[in-house]
């Protein structure tokens, strides 16, 4: 272990690092022993000046080295043998990210206008907090350079690494030498004394924290050039908001770095799992120009800043969560239920490897493995009021299961006087559909006769998918589930029913339009407009998808009924 440090220090100096700061040394192109020796004998008796935010100086960039301005990376035909086995366990490429220079140039992504916004010296320090479980070298480290590199020092106070009980040997005594080394007292780590999953370990390193503002990034990020200003800038302004810089992405193929453009907030579905929507036209309106800082009903959760005092006083996170999953919900409700905001800030940047799954063990003590199921019905449990009925809609098998005790959470509501979830709906979240409020009809949408009810059959609603059906479940599946809006739209949550072709139905993106109308009376025909087409299942069996054929109103194929009505 001892001459593997060594190793990683001289290649360092030599800005060859790219290549050799691999877990492993059989990727490694090590250097002589002897060089390494003279390097040694030259330092032994040096007596050495711990580094401090006034003595850390930005390493000379690696000129000519793979990946350099963001770049992706290509490795040869030996380097990809093996390949597909690493992808399955790190769910990245990891032999691109380790011929990558440790501090990499990447391309400064943020809009033009940012560059010229001018932030006062007395701004408040701040304390990044990185969360790692089984991560490896060269991500976690290229995280913490790229924060040390591109924040200015009077405004960074300390970068907090926690350890969740990682057992990879790299992460653990070679980490602490390597950073006493190269960052002195800017950079902490923090050996949990158990594994306490990513959500309280956040906490565990937010409450060690001495900044003033709290920022957690994932141990996979690169942040950007003047990524710090505008997020402690803006909580200077509102000490109650709680900040999401942009996402730019990293590609866990072959570690290009790209930005992703503006027009994205945080949404749900409400089986609680977080996705995209596009930023409402009453948000645009109120924004003074493209730059400023905008609301946002959702965050993402790993990328986060906020006033550290106010992150406690509103709860932190939830300490009965287990390891990692709602927890960015439960916050993003809580704070506007609260008197906080959340917000997005386009002028701070960081770059985000979106992997596809996690290199660590997702189960749980009490959620086992669905530790996603029980933290959500924490959440529904304290803060959806009786909106929750619409998670159990997705999670029926989890009514009545134990969600452990949520009283302290509750309290939290009492001691803010927090709002109803019914004001988070209405005036954070207005264009949120709501599946059975202000629509004409909703629930099972059956034929009688055949016994077939619409059904998505499980498939992936974030693309367009065909209107099937399949045997009615009464009720018990929310695959089954459909409404019929007072915009006169067959919907999903997210979706509509739209045709391909003159008698094909799918389900894709909602839009104002005749080419979304329908028209219904119960038990009667479900006519589709401009085509004057109807529903029909005739001919068609489970499974395969619905039809529209030309109106028969006696046609028992064509006879539809909803579960509920609106009265």
């Amino acid at each position: 272990m001892h001459v593997v440090y060594n190793v990683a220090l001289f290649e360092m100096i030599i800005c060859s690092n790219a290549n050799s700061t691999s877990h492993s040394t059989d990727n490694n192109s090590l250097p002589s022993f002897e060089t390494i020796a003279e390097k040694q004998e030259k330092n032994v008796n040096e007596k050495r000046i711990r580094i401090n935010r006034e003595t850390y100086t930005i390493p000379e960039p690696c000129v000519g080295c793979p990946g350099e301005n963001g770049q992706s990376v290509s490795l040869t035909a030996k380097e990809s043998q093996g390949l597909d086995e690493i992808m399955k366990k790190e769910f990245f490429n990891l032999r691109a990210s380790d011929k990558i220079s440790l501090w990499r140039s990447i391309p400064d992504t943020r809009d033009g206008l940012c560059k010229s916004v001018p932030y006062p010296l007395n701004m408040p320090s701040a304390s990044v907090v990185i969360v790692f479980k089984n991560e490896r070298w060269s991500p976690v480290l290229r995280t913490v350079y790229s924060v040390l590199n591109r924040s200015p020092k009077h405004l960074l106070k300390e970068v907090i690494l926690v350890d969740d009980q990682s057992d990879i040997e790299e992460m653990g005594q070679r980490l602490d030498d390597y950073c006493e080394e190269h960052f002195g007292e800017l950079v902490r780590i923090l050996r949990a004394p158990t594994r306490l999953g990513l959500i309280k370990a956040k906490n565990y390193g937010a409450r060690n924290a001495t900044g003033d503002v709290v920022i957690f990034l994932d141990a996979h990020c690169e942040a950007n050039t003047g990524w710090l200003e505008p997020l402690l800038y803006r909580i200077r302004q509102k000490r109650t908001a709680i900040l999401c810089p942009s996402i730019d992405m990293i590609s866990e193929q072959n570690m290009g770095y790209t930005g992703t453009g503006y027009g994205s907030v945080g949404g749900f579905w409400w089986s609680l799992h977080f996705n995209w929507a596009p930023i409402s036209q009453r948000t645009l309106n109120a924004q003074k120009t493209r730059v400023d800082s905008y609301p946002s009903p959702t965050m993402a959760g790993g990328l986060l800043a906020a006033n550290r005092k106010y992150f406690f006083e509103i709860g932190g996170y939830d300490d009965d969560m287990e390891v990692w999953g709602g927890e960015n919900l439960e916050l993003s409700f809580r704070v506007w239920m609260c008197g906080g905001s959340l917000e997005f800030v386009p002028c701070s940047r960081v770059g985000h490897i979106f992997r596809p799954g996690h290199p660590y063990n997702m189960t749980g003590e009490k959620g086992k493995g669905d530790v996603h199921g029980r933290n959500s019905m924490r959440l529904a449990e304290v803060w959806m009021d009786d909106y929750k009925r619409l998670y159990y809609l997705h999670r029926r098998e989890l009514l009545g299961k134990d969600f452990g005790d949520v009283e302290d959470r509750r309290a939290i509501r009492t001691r803010l006087n927090c709002h109803s979830f019914k004001w988070y709906l209405d005036n954070v979240f207005p264009e949120k559909f709501i599946l059975d409020e202000n629509v004409l009809a909703y629930g099972e949408l059956r034929n009688p006769t055949a016994q077939l009810c619409l059904d998505t059959l499980g498939k992936d609603e974030k693309g367009t998918i065909p209107v099937s059906v399949f045997q009615c479940q009464n009720g018990a599946s929310a695959n089954q589930f459909y409404s019929l809006s007072k915009e006169n739209q067959l919907r999903r949550e997210e979706t509509c029913a739209v045709t391909m072709a003159s008698q094909s139905l799918v389900m894709g993106s909602c839009r104002l339009g005749n080419e979304q109308h329908w028209t219904h009376e119960q038990n009667g025909t479900l006519v589709h407009h401009p085509s004057n087409l109807c529903l029909d299942v005739d001919g068609v069996a489970h499974t395969e998808e619905v039809k529209l054929k030309p109106c028969e109103p006696n046609k028992l194929s064509q006879q539809w009924l909803f579960e509920h009505y609106a009265k």
